[in-house]
């Protein structure tokens, strides 16, 4: 289940994802995304994860076209686990993109906000 959170404003977009992410949780955010990069040149994005198990997979096809299309449209990406393997999705996402992206344990959840508004 993806959650919009209430620090998304301006070209920051803050999602939690928990469990599972599915084909319904896209259909949720997609819109979110492409609305905000009609309205600005890049995102910042603030991903938290809780009790993280992946994606379906439908799902994760909708992440990676997406994420192919936009590889260029964000500009800072913050990732906040609790696992080690999430960490090093973090580390494998980046020759995908331009933007920097930084890993945060969950108890830095602040620190990632920070960062991703600065």
């Amino acid at each position: 289940m993806i959650q919009i959170l209430e620090q998304t404003e301006g070209n920051v977009i803050a999602t939690k994802a928990i469990e599972k992410l599915a084909t319904s949780d896209y259909n949720i955010l997609l819109p979110i995304l492409t609305n905000r990069l009609g309205n600005y040149n890049k995102l910042r994005w603030y991903f938290e994860m809780e009790n993280f198990k992946g994606w379906e997979l439908k799902a994760f096809w909708q992440d990676a076209k997406f994420d192919l299309k936009h590889a260029n449209d964000f500009e800072k990406i913050a990732m906040v686990g609790e696992k080690k393997w999430q960490e090093w999705m973090a580390i494998f996402m980046r020759p995908f993109t331009n933007a920097e992206i930084k890993y945060f344990d969950s108890e830095e959840r602040d620190t990632a906000l920070a960062w991703i508004k600065s």
